[in-house]
């Protein structure tokens, strides 16, 4: 397969995180960016503009952030607390805690509901819009089979992916137990899972250089169609080497998807024709993060080494934010031959 063409790798953000980009994700209202980071900060950007509108401190690393709207969102930290980021007045509150560090945080818009899990090996759903006291926001603790690592939403749909491999699938309006119960196709560690803008199904990746296509569809004609390809991978004299794939992100208008791997590669798929569109020329280190702005102009990508190989020199964590070309993320026809005459 000829090498598709490359494209320089975006601007760079002023103010970056002192350390490791743990998640970025931009507004579904504007180009405002959350980014949270190991140095202990979640930090508001407006990407278009490259200002850095507000930053929040914690007691510890912070793992995951989301927006709840333009003027607040929420944080998910190694200090076992569940945050709400007041942008306005620059100030937070605990919504509440879990027993372990918590990894990772989604916004239900469809619930009206914050979702966070656990190294804890819990779910819980919290309404942000109780009154303050955590017994009042939390909605219910919903165990799981190991320690939680990624979590996707799309409309009343949750999908879980945690430690051993498992993902469990939810209806929001019924979490007393999973609708499915699954193991990763994958035969690897779970990096990322998200889920299909259409609500089909979900992608999930792992660390040795694989993305799984699942449908949530039980039918034998819907199972037919998953299928998991090979990718942030390079031959080096005669053998393979093989990097964790750290993010995927949807293109909201084409349903296309990228992915970023610990190559410093982002890589842009066409699920349904199971092509490579594009590749963009490589990032100084690792690819921790990946977002789409609300209508796919934009594509923030987090360049920061995940400490796969272990401590040792690295780059200077960095956020890269590039304006994306219709060619690069559209899905091309399908050509058929001519039939003939």
């Amino acid at each position: 397969m000829a090498a598709p063409p490359t494209a320089a790798p975006g601007r760079e953000l002023s103010n970056p995180p002192s350390d490791g980009i743990s998640n970025l994700r931009f507004s579904n209202h504007s180009d405002h960016l959350l980014v949270s980071s190991w140095d202990k900060t979640v930090r508001l950007y407006d990407a278009s503009a490259n200002v850095l509108r507000g930053e929040f401190m914690h007691a510890g690393p912070v793992l995951d952030c989301c927006f709840h709207d333009d003027s607040s969102g929420f944080s998910a930290s190694a200090d076992n607390t569940v945050r709400r980021l007041v942008f306005s007045s620059n100030k937070e509150d605990i919504l509440g805690k879990h027993d372990a560090p918590v990894r990772c945080v989604e916004y239900s818009y469809a619930a009206g509901q914050l979702i966070t899990g656990s190294w804890d090996k819990t779910l819980k759903c919290w309404d942000p819009r109780g009154a303050s006291g955590q017994e009042r926001t939390l909605v219910g603790t919903y165990p799981q089979p190991e320690r939680v690592y990624s979590l996707s939403l799309v409309g009343h749909r949750l999908v879980v992916a945690t430690a051993g491999r498992h993902v469990n699938i939810y209806d929001l309006r019924n979490m007393s137990q999973p609708e499915q119960r699954r193991e990763s196709s994958l035969k690897y560690q779970t990096r990322c899972v998200r889920c299909y803008p259409n609500g089909t199904g979900y992608a999930l990746s792992s660390v040795e250089g694989r993305v799984a296509m699942e449908f949530f569809d039980l039918s034998e004609a819907s199972q037919a169609k998953k299928y998991a390809f090979k990718c942030h991978r390079k031959s080096e004299a005669g053998r393979d080497i093989v990097y964790p794939v750290n993010a995927i992100a949807f293109h909201p208008i084409y349903g296309t998807f990228a992915t970023g791997g610990c190559d410093g590669y982002v890589n842009v798929w066409d699920g349904n024709n199971k092509k490579r569109l594009y590749q963009y020329s490589k990032y100084p280190t690792s690819v921790a993060a990946l977002s789409f702005s609300r209508d796919g102009r934009l594509l923030a990508v987090a360049s920061s080494y995940t400490f796969e190989e272990g401590p040792k020199p690295n780059e200077q964590d960095a956020i890269y934010v590039r304006s994306v070309n219709e060619i690069e993320v559209k899905p091309k026809p399908k050509v058929y031959p001519n039939p003939p005459a």
